[in-house]
C-alpha cells in the first residue's frame, strides 16, 4: 500500500507537489473559462430546441443565466470544503469531484439545447465549486514554519497559472464555436478538464495530504476561535461581494457592450467574446508589475497591508465600471468608439483583480485555523456567489414587462460604479479595525503513514 506524507518537511526549498498543483490549475482553468466565455453568446446565438431549431434567450435573461451559475460555481464550494475538512481530505475531493467536472463539459459538448445546458451547468456547478477551496488550500498545505515566506510568491504563481490557462482559452473557444460550433467549443475544454485531472493524479506520491478533521473540525469550528475568524473574515467578504459583482460583469454586460463597438484590430475584427482574453493576458503582465514594482513603492511611503491592498482594489474597480459607462454613453449617442476603450477599463479592473482577488487568496489562507483551510476557502468564495446573485436580482428587477429595461444604457453602468463607490468608502473604516491573526500548519518532521487515500 502506497504511504503518503502527512505533515510538511522541515525545509526551506519549495514543495515538491507545488508543480503539479500548478499544471492542474492551468488545464482546469482553460477547461472553465473556455466554457464561460462563449457562454452568453452561445445562449443568445446558438442554443436549440429539441426539434433542432434555435431557441436563443434575450440579452437579460442570458445575463441572468450566466449570474446564476457563476452564483451557483461559487456557492457549491461550502459543501466541497465540508466533505473535504470532515470526510475526504483534499486530494480525494479534488480528484472525485473532477471526474463529476468532466462529466459536464461533456453534455454541453453532447446537447446543445436547454436540457443540455441545465444538465452540463449543474454538473460543472457541483464539479468547479466543489474543488475550488481545496485546491487553493492544499496549495498552502505544502508548506510549513520555514518554507511559508514563499507562500505569497507561490499564490502569484498559482494565479497567474489560473490566467495562462483562461487567456489561451478566451483566445480559442469563440473561435471554435464560430467555426466549428458548439460541439467543439464545449468539448475542447473537456478534454482539459480530463488533463487537469491526470496530471493532479500524477502527483499524488509528492503532496503533502493533510488528513480530514472528522469531529475535530466541528471542535474548532465552534471554538471560540473558529466562531470569532468566520465572523470577522465573512464581515470583509460582504465587502468584497461587491467587486464581484462588477467583475465577473466582464463575461456578460462587457461582451455585449463590445458587440456595439468598432473591433477592428490589426486589420481583423476580433469577436465580441474574444475581449475578454485581455483579463488573463493583463493579469500575467501586473502580477510581476505588482509584486516587484508597485508594492514596493507604495510600501516605501505607508505600510501596505493585505486589507489596504483590499481598499484599494476596490476604488480601482469603480474607476473601471466609470470608464465602461463613459464608453456606454458613447454609444446611446450612435457613436461606435473602438474597443482599445474598454481595453483600458480592462486594464483598471484587472489591477484592481490584482490587489483584491488575489489578495484575499493568500489572506483567507493565513488567517484560518489550522483545520479549517478549505471551509475558510469556501467562505470567501461565497462573496462570489453574493456578488453574482445581486447582479443576477438587479438584472432581474430592471425588466419591464413591455420588453423595455429600468436602468438602460449608461445608467446600468452608472449604477454599478456607484455602488462600488459607496463599499469602498465604507470598507476603509472597516479594516482599519480588523485584528490579524496567522494559522500556518505546523512544522514538523515529514511522517509518511499508510492513508485510506492510498487506495484512489
Amino acid at each position: 500500500m502506497a504511504k503518503y506524507l502527512t505533515a510538511p518537511a522541515a525545509s526551506e526549498k519549495l514543495p515538491r507537489g507545488i508543480p503539479f498543483i500548478i499544471g492542474n490549475e492551468a488545464a482546469e482553468r482553460f477547461s472553465f473559462y473556455g466554457m464561460r466565455t462563449i457562454l452568453i453568446v452561445f445562449m443568445t446565438e446558438h442554443l436549440l430546441n429539441r426539434s433542432g431549431e434555435l431557441d436563443t434567450m434575450a440579452p437579460e435573461e442570458a445575463k441572468v443565466t450566466v449570474h446564476l451559475f457563476v452564483s451557483g460555481v461559487y456557492f457549491t464550494p461550502i459543501l466541497g470544503a465540508l466533505l473535504s475538512d470532515i470526510f475526504l481530505g483534499k486530494y480525494r475531493t479534488i480528484l472525485w469531484l473532477s471526474i463529476v467536472y468532466c462529466l459536464g463539459h461533456l453534455a454541453l459538448a453532447l446537447d446543445e439545447t436547454r436540457l443540455g445546458l441545465m444538465v452540463g451547468l449543474s454538473l460543472i456547478v457541483i464539479g468547479a465549486g466543489g474543488i475550488k477551496p481545496c485546491v487553493s488550500a492544499h496549495v498552502g498545505d505544502q508548506f510549513g514554519a520555514k518554507n511559508h515566506r514563499l507562500l505569497a510568491r507561490v499564490f502569484s504563481w498559482f494565479y497567474f497559472s489560473i490566467n495562462l490557462g483562461a487567456f489561451s482559452s478566451s483566445l480559442l473557444t469563440p473561435v471554435l464555436l464560430e467555426e466549428y460550433g458548439p460541439g467543439w467549443a464545449f468539448g475542447v475544454p473537456g478534454v482539459l478538464m480530463f488533463l487537469a485531472t491526470i496530471i493532479f493524479w500524477l502527483g499524488r506520491n509528492v503532496f503533502i495530504h493533510i488528513p480530514p478533521g472528522g469531529m475535530c473540525f466541528a471542535k474548532e469550528a465552534f471554538s471560540p476561535d473558529g466562531i470569532k475568524a468566520v465572523v470577522k473574515l465573512f464581515l470583509i467578504y460582504v465587502f468584497v461581494a461587491m467587486f464581484w459583482a462588477l467583475f465577473d460583469q466582464t463575461g456578460s454586460a462587457w461582451v455585449l457592450q463590445a458587440k456595439e463597438m468598432d473591433r477592428q484590430v490589426f486589420g481583423r475584427e476580433l469577436l465580441a467574446s474574444q475581449i475578454q482574453a485581455a483579463n488573463p493576458a493583463l493579469i500575467m503582465i501586473l502580477i510581476p508589475i505588482f509584486s516587484y514594482i508597485i508594492y514596493p513603492l507604495i510600501s516605501s511611503v505607508f505600510p501596505l497591508t493585505p486589507l489596504r491592498k483590499i481598499s484599494l482594489g476596490f476604488f480601482v474597480t469603480a474607476a473601471a465600471f466609470a470608464l465602461s459607462a463613459g464608453v456606454q454613453e458613447r454609444i446611446d449617442a450612435g457613436e461606435t468608439p473602438h474597443i482599445i476603450w474598454q481595453v483600458n477599463a480592462y486594464i483598471l479592473i484587472t489591477a484592481a483583480e490584482v490587489m483584491v482577488s488575489i489578495t484575499c487568496l493568500e489572506f483567507s489562507y493565513t488567517q484560518a485555523p489550522k483545520r479549517m483551510k478549505s471551509f475558510i476557502m469556501a467562505i470567501f468564495l461565497l462573496s462570489v456567489t453574493l456578488g453574482n446573485l445581486f447582479t443576477a436580482g438587479v438584472n432581474q428587477f430592471i425588466q419591464n414587462e413591455d420588453g423595455t429595461v429600468k436602468l438602460e444604457g449608461a445608467s446600468y453602468y452608472w449604477f454599478f460604479t456607484g455602488a462600488m463607490f459607496v463599499t469602498a468608502i465604507l470598507f476603509v473604516f472597516v479594516a482599519a479595525l480588523y485584528k490579524e491573526r496567522t494559522y500556518i500548519q505546523d512544522d514538523s518532521d515529514s511522517t509518511a503513514e499508510p492513508d485510506a487515500e492510498a487506495a484512489t
